[in-house]
């Protein structure tokens, strides 16, 4: 299983990154005609824009991996020290409210909300990075107070304070060690809802700019051409689809070797 795993995502994952060092390497026409079938010069075709399938392939990755990485960043990068410093404080009072708060945008649909910023005229990579980790940041935050704030910590930060060390170290630095794990194990999963939440905002045209060469941008520029050109559609779903299910899995050995729980 853990094989499976790591084909899974391994194949996506390095036509991604590496893709577009090997994509001018084949050579094709820069705008052949639309939806040739697969044949010398174009192995899977063209789409219904006349841009080379394979070569779609190879560089569509790019920004799949790199805007979820980057809307992941943003959310643990602020997520986490505030989900310690919520449970470091001694005014519980302040630590639920800021909770609570940040639990309004729970209520709102994710993708909703990068449609009324596309909608307002506030699109583009910034916006999108910014929104998509913003609606993740309550469940991180959540995630990382339970975890420090967990009863078995108490007798270990009890002790570090008699033996007088600094806030920082204790609440910051060790605890943070210490909801490491849980850390990991939730990004892995929630890299997933990250790459859906995206995908789903570009194949809807309320993410990325249509020129953008991007799997999710491609089917939703070939919904219409399934029979004419299949490749155009089916080869940067299966990409997705299999970026996605082998996170999935690869999260599920990790947690299971780990003991960890997400």
């Amino acid at each position: 299983m853990t094989a499976l795993a790591v084909l899974l995502v391994g194949v996506p994952l390095t036509l991604a990154l590496l893709g577009p060092l090997v994509a001018p390497l084949l050579g094709t026409d820069a705008r052949p005609a639309a939806l040739l079938p697969p044949g010398p010069g174009h192995l899977l075709g063209t789409d219904a824009l006349g841009r080379d399938v394979l070569t779609l392939a190879l560089t569509g990755g790019t920004t799949v991996v790199l805007l979820t990485a980057g809307a992941l960043a943003l959310a643990y990068l602020a997520g986490v020290p505030l989900g310690l410093a919520l449970a470091a404080t001694p005014r519980r009072w302040l630590a639920s409210l800021t909770q609570r708060m940040l639990d309004l945008l729970l209520i709102l649909p994710s993708l909703l909300v990068l449609m009324v910023l596309a909608g307002t005229g506030r699109r583009g990579v910034g916006w999108l990075l910014a929104a998509a980790a913003l609606v993740q940041l309550p469940a991180v935050v959540r995630l990382v107070r339970g975890a420090a704030a967990a009863p078995v910590r108490r007798v270990a930060l009890e002790t570090m304070a008699l033996s007088g060390e600094p806030w920082w170290r204790i609440h910051l630095l060790e605890t943070g060690r210490f909801v490491s794990g849980a850390v990991l194990v939730d990004a892995g999963t929630r890299a997933v809802l990250v790459l859906t939440l995206l995908a789903s905002a570009n194949f809807l045209g309320v993410g990325l700019a249509p020129d953008t060469v991007d799997w999710a941008v491609v089917i939703e520029q070939n919904t219409a051409s399934l029979f004419l050109a299949p490749a155009a559609l089916l080869v940067p779903a299966a990409l997705l689809i299999s970026l996605a299910a082998g996170t999935n899995l690869l999260v599920d050995r990790v947690a299971d070797r780990t003991g960890a729980v997400s």
